[in-house]
């Protein structure tokens, strides 16, 4: 039996609506790579971006310009070479270089003007020169020296989206040509932003162009969902000689930015529409998030979550894989439950329930099927092991018809009916004829 279509679109509209609560007043900065901006989709992200703007939402836009610096420079016969992704060129590039950061900055906020949202271009950045480097004199090449902070916070205050064209300047005006994602980077950093999103042409980080270590989750895509700092970092160990130099790159960008105070930044596949608000209205979104804050926590259940938590069962308990279970019952056994809560979504729950003070059954593991391939189960099970152990349990045992396989992963063995706690043993039937695992602890 299939879950109720009109019960997942309900869960789908009180997802959007907590995480508009969640995010209300908050400040995301957006990266928007220049072939993103060339594309047909361009519109509508901008559309996308609207709507988040106007959800009260505070954003900032970086729009990459390599692209159109390209062009504009061949157009005037000005040559460049890239050295560990920074173009170098002389001075007499820098007006050019200036022309086709701004032209791009126009372009997107002539596009959010069509949304009846008003942005502005500003400099915000001030900038030195990169100099010479073991010998490479990096020309019109900046660094990043300090933001004006306070500038932008007024800015976005008054309701505007500011624009940032990758151009720093000294203090003496001189121009700069800057990293657009290093910008981005520092803007989310010096804000406090709660989010940082790259959005570029393609961007998948999944088991098929990447090597993926096997204590990482993946979506039923294959693709990677979300990473804490830990699993990043063996990612890039593992992925050292990968040959997608922007993608490391902009997870390498993802760390240091989540190091030094935002909440979580994304990489999202421009290529997918609507990937901006899948990705801050859902759970698991539409692309690969790195975080270092609790994304999803486990904790003792709560009268409030009881609704959540049969919603999460019911599937199990129509393929009758789960006994049914009421909310009478849930109530009355509260302290034995946990659940997996996903920035305040109740995503799993599982419960210990100790007999004879030598022995607990682990029972009623749920996973939102959306949520299964991301290691969530496992986590219950390690959290309520871990829980009798500190009671002292001599052993856990879990009773099932469907998932044997599933438990004897986890390190569980075939015990008999026979074994079982009497008060237990006597609401046993042969009809449902459960298997007995267990798992001694001592």
């Amino acid at each position: 039996m299939q879950e109720n279509p009109r019960n997942i679109k309900a869960q789908h509209i009180r997802d959007v609506i907590r995480y508009i609560q969640h995010f209300k007043d908050a400040t995301l900065v957006i990266y928007l790579d220049d072939e993103v901006i060339d594309s047909p989709l361009f519109s509508s992200h901008i559309r996308d971006i609207a709507i988040i703007h106007q959800a009260g939402i505070k954003v900032c836009i970086v729009p990459g310009a390599r692209k159109r610096i390209d062009e504009i420079l061949s157009s005037s016969n000005i040559s460049w070479e890239y050295k560990d992704g920074v173009r170098i060129t002389e001075e007499k590039a820098m007006p050019q270089i200036k022309m086709a950061a701004f032209d791009i900055s126009n372009i997107v906020m002539t596009s959010l003007a069509a949304h009846q949202i008003t942005a502005t271009i500003g400099n915000w950045v001030r900038a030195r020169s990169k100099g010479v480097l073991e010998g490479t004199d990096y020309g019109t090449a900046g660094e990043i020296d300090r933001l004006q902070t306070e500038a932008i916070r007024n800015t976005l205050d008054n309701g505007f989206i500011p624009i940032f064209p990758c151009i720093g300047w000294n203090s003496n005006g001189k121009p700069y040509n800057i990293s657009s994602v290093s910008l981005a980077k520092e803007i989310a950093i010096n804000l406090k932003a709660e989010k940082l999103f790259f959005v570029l042409k393609n961007a998948e980080i999944n088991c098929r162009n990447f090597v993926i270590p096997e204590q990482i989750g993946l979506s039923e895509f294959g693709d990677i969902p979300a990473l804490n700092l830990q699993e990043l970092e063996l990612f890039l160990k593992v992925n050292k000689d990968c040959s997608d130099k922007k993608i490391i790159s902009l997870l390498n960008a993802s760390s240091e930015a989540c190091k030094k105070g935002v909440e979580r930044s994304h990489i999202l596949n421009g290529s997918i529409e609507g990937a901006l608000p899948c990705e801050i209205f859902s759970d698991l979104g539409s692309g690969t998030m790195v975080y270092s804050s609790d994304y999803g926590n486990l904790r003792p259940m709560e009268l409030t979550d009881i609704p959540a938590v049969l919603s999460v069962m019911n599937p199990f308990i129509a393929k009758k894989i789960l006994l049914p279970r009421t909310e009478q019952v849930l109530s009355e056994n509260m302290a034995d439950y946990i659940v997996y809560e996903i920035d305040g979504g109740i995503r799993a729950c599982a419960s210990l329930h100790v007999y004879d003070q030598t022995q607990a059954e682990i029972a009623g593991i749920a996973v939102d099927s959306a949520f299964s391939n991301l290691g969530i189960g496992p986590k219950l099970v390690e959290y309520l092991i871990a829980r009798a152990k500190k009671q002292n349990l001599k052993s856990v045992f879990i009773l099932t018809t469907q998932t044997s396989d599933w438990f004897e992963h986890l390190g569980f063995t075939p015990d008999s009916i026979e074994s079982l706690p009497q008060e237990r043993r006597s609401i046993w039937t042969p009809q449902r004829n459960s298997k007995v695992y267990r798992m001694n602890l001592k």
